[in-house]
């Protein structure tokens, strides 16, 4: 079934996804900050920063070295940023760049070392975990809207640039996901309340649900999708 690299391996969205691709018959390598955790979750793991050039390309070429072509890449390190993360005059420029760097270099960057070798095979897919905030912008979180934004877009920017030499690029946009980097908004009653009452199916997903729609794309079941934003938000955006 080929072989799929996840960053952001140890969070949520990026657990259940390396299971599930796990289960789908796939060598998954998981990449996180946490080298511990992703260790955890596959026998193949590296610790990576992905908004840390030299890194990337250190670990992306290890990765090389033992698998001759990696056929997926899924973009999935993100954070939403610090309780500072606001609107734009109250977000510290410290702030912003930090959110940028992970949500849209690292992505970047682990498309950049990966892209040379799927050109060679002639083939691959890069699979870029954006938001529907990237779609519609979230009251309050600048920082977050615009480096989601930045994602889908590149997202399609890869599907153009290289769609015609075997290598597909997609973006999946979750809602509001039940996740550790969310679980403090969603742990108070009220906001909770607040958010489910916006989404048409009354409810916040679970991570697997994510994992699903990455299992669909890697699978190659829609190998005509390329450069869409495939949105998993139980109608929030619809409305």
């Amino acid at each position: 079934m080929g072989v799929a690299v996840v960053t952001g391996a140890a969070g949520g969205i990026g657990s259940a996804t390396v299971r599930r691709l796990h289960e789908d018959g796939m060598t998954v390598i998981a990449l996180d900050l946490n080298g511990e955790a992703a260790a955890e979750l596959s026998p193949h793991s590296y610790a990576l920063d992905v908004s840390n050039a030299e890194q990337v390309e250190l670990v992306m070429a290890s990765i090389l070295a033992s698998w001759p072509r990696v056929d997926v890449l899924v973009n999935n390190a993100g954070i939403t940023g610090s309780a500072a993360a606001t609107t734009v005059h109250e977000t510290p420029v410290e702030e912003f760049d930090r959110v940028m760097a992970v949500n849209v270099r690292g992505p970047f960057l682990c498309t950049r070392a990966l892209i040379p070798s799927m050109l060679e095979a002639g083939r691959g897919h890069i699979i870029t975990i954006a938001s529907i905030a990237g779609l519609v912008a979230f009251p309050g979180r600048c920082a977050y809207t615009t480096s989601k934004g930045a994602a889908l877009q590149f997202a399609r920017s890869v599907a153009i640039d290289y769609g015609g030499r075997g290598i597909r690029s997609n973006a999946v946009c979750p809602g509001m996901v039940e996740t550790p980097m969310t679980q403090w908004r969603l742990d108070q009653p009220e906001l909770r309340a607040q958010i489910e009452a916006q989404i048409p199916m009354g409810r916040v997903a679970q991570p697997d649900e994510i994992a699903d729609a990455v299992s669909v794309l890697a699978s190659g079941r829609l190998a005509y999708a390329n450069g869409s934003p495939l949105i998993i938000d139980g109608g929030w955006s619809s409305r």
